[in-house]
């Protein structure tokens, strides 16, 4: 298992779901964890909790991505808390329905302005203090909703489209700096978001389906299998690997039928 002791790692979306085992499994191997909620930085208390409780280094910071002040605000924060940025993860993000002639301006504007922007904002900012520290690893958010289309759900599928191939241009832009880009695309993984409907009496026909259409067999995913990928594709074992986006989905993009 990678180590990463002596680094320094910024967690976006780190106080809950995929963000917050990820921010866990840092710590537990060595890094040092900004861990970054979205709007008060005792969202982000229990995952800092958690990581010191087990030995590590960790503390709570808030920020909305969406401001590109407030982000660049936060990063010289954490640099000068703890010397320097090695690892950026940007798991901030929210999914929303959006069918077509119904969805609101309010669901246009948070799904572009966080999941695009968001990203953006954060890779903006890191950019400059990973060039100073000699490379470094930034982690994008995409979505199996990136490599296909879901029905209902088409300003989320472009969002993540749009972060597969910033990940791809970024990636190219950055080798020669030494920071790998790249990103990963679950598919249904269980997470706090989707625990009523996995676990609600008149979601069962819903979650039959689902099952009959995921090639493994296995509806959700766990976040630690997530994690586990994040963690190789910011390890030093992933030196070679700049702008690629790893699909883990259980098999549901590969094949239709």
């Amino acid at each position: 298992m990678s180590d990463f002791t002596g680094k320094i790692a910024l967690v976006t979306g780190g106080s809950s779901g995929i963000g917050a085992t990820i921010a866990e499994a840092l710590g537990a191997r060595g890094a040092t964890v900004a861990v970054v909620a979205s709007s008060n930085p005792a969202k982000a208390a229990t995952v800092v909790d958690a990581i010191t409780k087990a030995g590590g280094t960790a503390r709570a910071y808030a920020v909305d991505v969406r401001d590109d002040v407030a982000v660049a605000k936060l990063f010289e924060t954490v640099t000068a808390d703890f010397g320097g940025l090695d690892i950026l993860v940007n798991a901030a993000g929210v999914f929303l329905p959006s069918p077509i002639g119904e969805t609101a301006r309010d669901s246009l504007d948070k799904m572009i302005d966080i999941n695009i922007k968001g990203t953006w904002n954060c890779l903006q900012a890191a950019t400059p203090i990973l060039k100073a520290r000699g490379g470094g690893k930034v982690l994008n958010f995409a979505s199996v909703a990136g490599t296909i289309g879901v029905k209902g759900f088409a300003l989320y599928s472009a969002s993540k489209a749009a972060i597969v191939m910033l990940t791809r241009t970024a990636g190219a832009d950055l080798a020669p700096f030494g920071i790998n880009v790249n990103a990963v695309a679950p598919g249904n993984t269980e997470t706090p978001m989707n625990e009523a409907m996995r676990n609600a009496p008149e979601m069962a026909d819903m979650l039959d389906g689902m099952k009959r259409m995921t090639p493994s067999g296995v509806t959700f995913s766990k976040p630690q299998e997530i994690a586990a990928a994040a963690l190789y594709l910011l390890s030093d074992a992933a030196r070679p690997v700049f702008g690629s986006t790893l699909v883990i989905d259980e098999g549901i993009s590969a094949a239709i039928g």
